[in-house]
């Protein structure tokens, strides 16, 4: 949990059963409840055909997925995140993960308007009917920065943060960095720094998620940007 504060992500190795990646989360967080988990609390992402053609089903589908934070339409979402291959794609399938600390980087730098707005109240909303108005980057505790961001139908901007949106998508490309997961490899990230996607595949493609909070508190969000 230490790296995880200090990096916001590691990477574990030689998690091959169901049992083992349970084991591991149970460990190092309380499992928060997904509407798609299983009662073991972990969620099993893989290919379920038609019904993730749905607005906010993607992951469950054989299809790239772009870069999003977990659980953005709900008020607290989780800050941890683990995800862990039991089987690899054919082909593809590779995570594509992008750290926020150089985002929001890359934004100061670049962009700082762009920055600002994406910081106002109510200026983004993430999910259904009964979804939550927020903000792409929240202020949370000891200077840092809470990232909530996705991308889909299931998301929604006001017309001050709309303009800059490829500013934002532009930053998360440059910073992104690609893995490809053999069987019993994954990582466990902040949910509240780091943004993940998946390219496309083929094949029969195996993961476990968990979403959970730490059992050894760690500060969460974006630490503050370097003077």
């Amino acid at each position: 949990m230490a790296q995880v504060a200090e990096r916001g992500l590691v990477t574990v190795d030689g998690l091959v059963s169901r049992a083992a990646v349970r084991a591991f989360a149970r460990r190092i967080m309380a499992l928060t409840p997904h509407p798609d988990s299983d009662r073991d609390g972990l969620t099993t992402i893989q290919n379920i055909g038609a019904p993730s053609r749905q607005p906010g089903m993607a992951g469950l589908g054989t299809g790239e997925l772009v870069a999003h934070t977990e659980r953005s339409s709900i008020p607290r979402p989780p800050q941890l995140m683990l995800l862990v291959c039991l089987r690899p794609a054919a082909s593809g399938g590779e995570v594509r993960l992008t750290d926020g600390r150089a985002v929001t980087e890359h934004l100061a730098a670049l962009a700082p308007e762009a920055l600002e707005a994406m910081a106002l109240r109510g200026t983004a909303y993430y999910g259904d009917g009964g979804g939550h108005p927020s903000q792409v980057f929240t202020p949370g505790s000891n200077g840092r920065t809470l990232l909530r961001f996705r991308q889909d139908e299931l998301s929604r901007f006001s017309p001050l943060v709309d303009r800059y949106l490829p500013a934002l998508r532009e930053a998360i490309a440059v910073h992104q960095q690609t893995a490809r997961l053999t069987a019993g490899q994954g990582y466990l990230l902040d949910n509240t720094r780091f943004l993940h996607a998946r390219t496309a595949f083929t094949g029969d493609r195996l993961c476990l998620r968990a979403l959970g909070e730490p059992l050894t508190p760690a500060p969460a969000g974006i630490p503050a940007l370097r003077s």
